[in-house]
């Protein structure tokens, strides 16, 4: 027989905001933003206003921690699940400022038409309109006189009568009366099961969840400083993507200005970088791995809550610890020399753009790496080596897609086991036998995603191997990632689309070349028949249709380092798939090349 480890009771919502008030029900300042627009809380209101029912909320309260007196307190109740509807609440009722997605802090007015006892955004022609009030925030204000606020109404509507407007209002007003159901889980549910509770009733087992969960964890504590914690994440990451926001924090939020935590990330400013931006996610991982030897995020919630794994029991000094290394994660993660030098890394195996970068968790895995390798005081040769290797392996083989926390803790346990190069190293063998190079790798290029990572390892190693662009002279495949590139179809897309190939098909990765424009235009929809002999002619002294290469030899090796055969120079155009199958060949050829200069 189960038994019930949660109990269910309706709270009017003057209650829920009493709560929200006192501060005992977390709503973080910055904790995820809010993402409904104005017209979702309209409709919450309307709903309320008509009596409708709005969905329960969940709520549990921080685990008991054991005092160091022995005794036990529970702390605030965190909200599980309906963040955005009391978000939605504090902004139209309390009128509470919010935090949107784009880090914009903005007050979203609710208006009430008492004639027509209807809601709608405001907007300037509603405040412009007598027939409105055009926040309602002013009703439910404790400041408010609602005898005068009536009275006003109509002087500014004539024909409007006292007491329709009085019923309308009081109606109104009698919203905080209505229940909503809270689910309150049991206080002693361990914090596993509260993560399982979490997941399910967010995004259906979505991995973000977990991090969302944490960063509640980290923010309505404010012993250990994970307030200020959960800030220095969230405008890490927001800095990352957005320099500008930096002047915004300095304004608005004067307590994080004079943190310890701004300052280190003030580097962030002159930074127009977007190779690695990370998100929250990331960052929780990569700092949580790291320092603590672990690779599955609901072992954080638990460590940030005291749990003690042996005994099952929570202890207020481990959760001081837990809070105390995950801050030195987030600190060596923000750190300005540990962020360059691994982006540096990264730039030096030929992964150039952000478009080049394919699975995150292939990076936030090579930065634990790096984190490590840091720490042990590897020499830097040493560490740079194994971290370009691990990231161009985890790729190639999918490492980290499936199972991601599986895998990490995996990794970091075996790395903390056996030492980090030791390891690195047999597996880095293990998973790239000569095999995997010759037979396994053509087999995985039979792809026609040009996101696929084996394209994406393909053009990093021609920007490392300083190859020229297919048919360039003088311009390199780096310059045309770093600029501006076209792939070219070496079989063209619409000369295969006559002959009634699919998009499948004529897409594969290996009828892909990275060329100028101005050589790919020029190409258009010629059969490679045409404008191979064209080339040819032009290698003989004849027009020059596409490119600067003028000799043979030349031509030749530009078509090898583009992994073309070059006997289609001499007219020996082989069927398409045939040309496939061998392109393939050639082009993982040229990936094992680069990964051995790794």
């Amino acid at each position: 027989m189960s038994t019930q480890r949660y109990s269910v009771a309706p709270h009017p919502i003057e209650t829920l905001l009493t709560w929200v008030k006192s501060g005992d029900i977390a709503i973080p300042e910055i904790q995820r933003p809010f993402v409904w627009d104005a017209t979702k809380v309209r409709n919450l209101l309307d709903s309320l206003y008509q009596g409708y029912p709005i969905g329960y909320l969940i709520t549990w309260r921080n685990p008991t921690i054991r005092l160091k007196d022995g005794t036990s307190a529970a702390g605030k109740r965190i909200l599980i699940d309906g963040q955005q509807r009391v978000t939605a609440l504090m902004a139209a009722l309390l009128g509470r400022e919010v935090l949107t997605k784009d880090y914009e802090t903005v007050r979203i007015r609710i208006a009430f038409h008492p004639q027509e006892e209807r809601f709608e955004v405001a907007n300037p022609a509603i405040r412009k309109d007598a027939a409105w009030i055009d926040d309602i925030a002013d009703v439910f204000s404790p400041e408010a006189k609602i005898f005068q606020l009536v009275g006003d109404y109509c002087g500014r509507n004539p024909g409007t009568t006292q007491d329709a407007v009085f019923g309308s209002i009081g109606k109104l007003l009698k919203i905080v009366n209505n229940h909503v159901g809270i689910i309150d889980l049991a206080d002693d549910l361990d914090i596993e099961t509260v993560t399982e509770i979490f997941i399910r009733v967010n995004s259906a087992g979505a991995e973000l969840s977990q991090a969302d969960f944490a960063m509640s964890k980290i923010a309505v504590n404010e012993s250990y400083g994970g307030n200020l914690l959960r800030k220095a994440i969230d405008y890490f990451c927001h800095l990352a993507v957005a320099p500008e926001f930096l002047s915004r924090i300095e304004k608005s939020d004067k307590a994080f200005a004079q943190s310890e935590f701004l300052p280190q990330m003030r580097w962030l400013k002159d930074v127009s970088d977007d190779l690695y931006d990370p998100t929250y996610t990331d960052m929780l991982r990569v700092a949580f791995t790291s320092e603590f030897g672990r690779g599955k995020l609901q072992d954080l919630v638990a460590l940030l809550s005291g749990r003690n794994f042996e005994t099952k029991q929570f202890e207020e000094s481990i959760a001081e610890d837990a809070f105390s290394r995950l801050k030195k994660g987030i600190v060596a993660f923000i750190n300005k020399n540990h962020f360059d030098r691994f982006t540096m890394i990264l730039r030096s195996a030929g992964f150039v753009t952000s478009d080049l970068i394919g699975g995150r968790n292939a990076v936030n895995f090579a930065y634990i790496l790096y984190l490590r390798g840091r720490a042990e005081k590897l020499p830097a040769a040493d560490l740079e080596r194994i971290v370009r290797r691990w990231y161009v392996m985890s790729v190639l083989r999918g490492r980290y897609t499936g199972s991601p926390e599986t895998a990490f803790d995996l990794d970091i346990r075996q790395v903390a086991a056996r030492g980090l190069l030791g390891y690195a190293e047999s597996v880095v063998e293990n998973e790239l036998p000569e095999s995997f190079w010759i037979g396994m790798l053509p087999q995985l290029m039979d792809t026609s995603s040009a996101q696929s990572p084996y394209f994406l390892a393909y053009k990093a190693a021609q920007a490392k191997l300083a190859d020229k662009g297919f048919l360039s002279k003088d311009i390199s495949v780096l310059d045309l990632l770093l600029n501006r590139t076209d792939v070219h179809h070496v079989y063209p897309r619409n000369h295969l689309k006559k002959q009634g190939l699919s998009r499948g098909r004529y897409n594969q990765i290996a009828n892909f070349v990275l060329t100028q424009s101005e050589i790919n235009i020029a190409i258009g929809d010629k059969q490679p028949e045409q404008y191979f002999d064209e080339l040819a002619e032009q290698c003989k002294g004849g027009k020059r249709r596409y490119g600067g290469i003028v000799g043979v030899d030349e031509m030749k090796t530009n078509l090898r380092i583009s992994c073309i055969p070059e006997r289609m120079l001499d007219g020996e155009i082989p069927a398409y798939d045939d040309f496939l199958e061998e392109r393939r060949r050639l082009m993982a050829l040229k990936i094992k090349r680069w990964f051995d200069t790794l």
